[in-house]
């Protein structure tokens, strides 16, 4: 059986020969390459599953001049970024390949570490060499207008909830509602298949209003079975301009006979950027009214701090992307450690999420957060999961 191939550019000889000797006794392919041009001379195309291990220092032609060209390939490596630079600018480099949806496997410090390099090449190896992006484009693909209509009016939407928890007693104590589309033909959708062609084509309202709609019928089902949850529900920019909605909304709470309290809607930074007086009308009424209001994805977005000042947010949400490196990343941790100090500053629950190991966990209880989320505590599960799960939970 072929193996799979590994291409190593850095302008180091002995460093390329060095990580080759790992691969090949790891069951890969190495090609070893000093100069970007020559690279891109030998290799047109690459083979499914490839690596790239890719020094983001080079004469010629830099790093984050590859990823570009990289990113213009229909098939290209998963990589391995390595570099002797500053940590921030390999951290940058590492998001930047990411925004061009490159599989980036690791950002490695020089010099590198021999046993990290031959762990990341046996886990990938693991994965059979399937990246997240292979693994995610295909599904949600082609998917039409009217088909988002039909699952709209027939049902095929399903919720599922994932779990957050207080980081200091680790009680559950609610859960985040995302959406998933029982597609006929294509299997569970995520979001990312179907909420963009919503926002496009003027849907996503419809689909905030059954999502809500669902959530609140099952907040009343586990309350009357004696689960008391707080459910948390994303919301985009088109959501926040009808004048009505926080009216809307306390009335269906009430209709429910449930507390305000026990629902937060979430918004991204960005949401923000509209008809600021609209906005600010829309979402202070809904204050008043008992709702939570959590801001998401906090600091990947736009004017972040002016967001915080001008809207009546009760949580804060920090952005996966920076709890998710803070163990062995220094500035990320800094981030994290800045916004739970920045969110109980301005009295305000502060909410981890991609919280996916143990060490995470329990830095975030060191520095204070209130509430984490993500793999670690539980992956989102359908509605009929989750009171057997809370029964059994426990760190």
């Amino acid at each position: 059986m072929k193996s799979t191939p590994i291409y190593l550019l850095d302008d180091e000889p002995e460093l390329v020969a060095l990580l080759a000797d790992v691969a090949a006794a790891e069951g890969l392919s190495p090609r070893g390459y000093t100069a970007a041009a020559r690279l891109f001379e030998d290799v047109s195309a690459f083979e499914p599953g490839a690596i790239l291990v890719l020094d983001l220092h080079m004469p010629d032609m830099d790093g984050i001049e590859v990823m570009r060209r990289l990113a213009e390939l229909k098939d290209s490596p998963a990589l391995i970024l390595v570099s002797g630079t500053h940590s921030g600018v390999l951290h940058a480099a590492q998001t930047l390949g990411e925004e061009h949806r490159l599989e980036i496997l690791a950002a490695l410090k020089k010099p590198v570490a021999v046993n990290e390099f031959r762990g990341l090449l046996r886990a990938y190896a693991d994965t059979g060499g399937k990246g997240r992006w292979a693994a995610g484009c295909e599904v949600g693909s082609g998917l039409t207008l009217a088909e988002l209509d039909r699952a709209i009016l027939e049902d095929q939407l399903v919720l599922y909830f994932q779990p957050q928890c207080a980081i200091a007693d680790a009680r559950v104590t609610g859960a985040e509602a995302l959406v998933r589309w029982r597609h006929p033909h294509q299997g569970l959708v995520l979001p990312d298949g179907f909420v963009p062609l919503a926002e496009r084509n003027g849907r996503i309202g419809s689909l905030t209003h059954w999502v809500i709609g669902q959530v609140v019928r099952q907040h009343r089902a586990w309350r009357d079975a004696g689960l008391e949850t707080c459910l948390s529900v994303n919301i985009s920019a088109s959501d926040i301009t009808s004048l009505t909605l926080p009216e809307q909304l306390a009335a269906l709470l009430a209709d429910n006979r449930l507390d305000p309290n026990g629902l937060v809607l979430e918004l991204t930074e960005t949401a923000l950027m509209g008809e600021l007086v609209t906005s600010l009308d829309i979402l202070t009424r809904m204050r008043l009214k008992g709702l939570g209001l959590s801001i998401d994805d906090f600091g990947t977005g736009y004017s972040s701090l002016s967001q915080l000042h001008r809207a009546p947010f009760s949580e804060l949400k920090i952005d996966r992307s920076f709890v998710a490196h803070m163990i062995e990343d220094p500035e990320a941790r800094s981030i994290v450690k800045t916004c739970i100090l920045l969110g109980h500053e301005l009295d305000m629950r502060v909410v981890a999420e991609g919280v996916e190991d143990r060490a995470t966990w329990d830095l975030l209880a060191e520095l204070g957060c209130d509430l984490a989320q993500g793999y670690f505590i539980a992956r989102p599960m359908p509605a009929e999961a989750f009171p057997t799960w809370v029964e059994g939970w426990g760190l």
